[in-house]
């Protein structure tokens, strides 16, 4: 009897240690999972929850059907906005910062950081140093940086992304007669980046758009600048449309409000008749399909170092 447990337990054993013996070689011969790979959409956000459907929400389903091979996340820079929703709606929506720690802690390898800003300005340097962060740091495999709407010009081998503005700003643009002409507001600043505004309303004029202004409501051009244009050139009746992402309070108060600093108010005040449109540039699909590209250039620049493009 005892024999016939000690060959019992023997054969026990060896089965044990030929099954663990196996698992090493199984591991070994399975295949390596793919990358994760995510596109992280970056804004200054809003707190207009039918102007982030049309605009945001917008561009991000164009980028998700542009690149189904990639998880698509979204964050604000805007921590008063943040605060702001999570306050009212109950919902959190991260920072750059928490959207890109989130990534690398669910595992993923690349990410293509696109930031829906139209300038170079002080909110875009905010994200580029993160990015910058985590390239340095080695955080992810690969990472890579979009650019906004303005910031090439089209000089040696770039793209002109000004020109590309004009074009996708015309789909927009209604019929005009000689006197009537069409204003663009933008938000500006005080960073150096914020003069791609006056270089945006230079190639407007060098495209052949003359009957197309732009002021912002911080800096320069201001809006006498373009007031006192829209005299000398006696136009008699404009339209006033935000040159933005979204349409929130700048658009709906300083552009189109009925106080009486709004750009409508004061603009009627000096004589002309006014039109408003209030429609972020999110919702147009030339300019959706402008961040789709900046996407694809970001791509190309990963798999593609010497062609890197900023």
């Amino acid at each position: 009897m005892k024999n016939i447990y000690s060959i019992i337990t023997t054969l026990c054993m060896l089965a044990v240690f030929g099954c663990v013996s196996l698992v090493p070689s199984l591991a070994a011969a399975a295949p390596a999972q793919a990358g994760k790979k995510a596109i992280l959409v970056v804004s200054f956000g809003t707190t207009y929850p039918e102007t982030l459907k049309t605009t945001i929400e917008a561009v991000e389903t164009k980028i998700k059907a542009e690149f189904p091979e990639y998880e698509v996340r979204r964050a604000f820079t805007s921590r008063i906005i943040i605060k702001r929703i999570a306050e009212r709606d109950g919902v959190k929506i991260d920072t750059e910062k928490e959207a890109l720690d989130r990534l690398k802690a669910e595992g993923f390898n690349e990410v293509i950081v696109q930031p829906l800003h139209i300038a170079a300005g002080e909110e875009f340097d905010l994200v580029k140093g993160v990015v910058k962060h985590h390239e340095a740091a080695k955080t992810f495999d690969k990472i890579a940086l979009g650019r906004p709407i303005m910031y090439f010009m089209g000089q040696e081998e770039k793209p002109d992304d000004y020109l590309a503005a004009a074009k996708a700003l015309e789909n927009q643009f209604p019929k005009q007669k000689k006197d009537e002409a069409i204003v663009l507001m933008g938000h500006g600043g005080s960073h150096p980046g914020n003069s791609a505004y006056a270089a945006m309303q230079l190639k407007l004029q060098d495209e052949g758009y003359k009957n197309v202004y732009l002021f912002t409501v911080e800096g320069y051009p201001s809006f006498d600048n373009m007031l006192a244009k829209l005299k000398a050139n006696k136009v008699k009746k404009v339209t006033l449309m935000p040159f933005m992402l979204v349409a929130g309070d700048h658009a709906t108060n300083d552009m189109a409000g009925d106080e009486e600093d709004s750009a409508k108010s004061q603009l009627i005040a000096a004589g002309f008749k006014v039109d408003t449109y209030v429609h972020g540039l999110g919702e147009n699909a030339g300019f959706q399909d402008i961040y789709v590209q900046h996407v694809k250039d970001a791509i190309d620049e990963l798999n593609n170092p010497e062609a890197k493009k900023h």
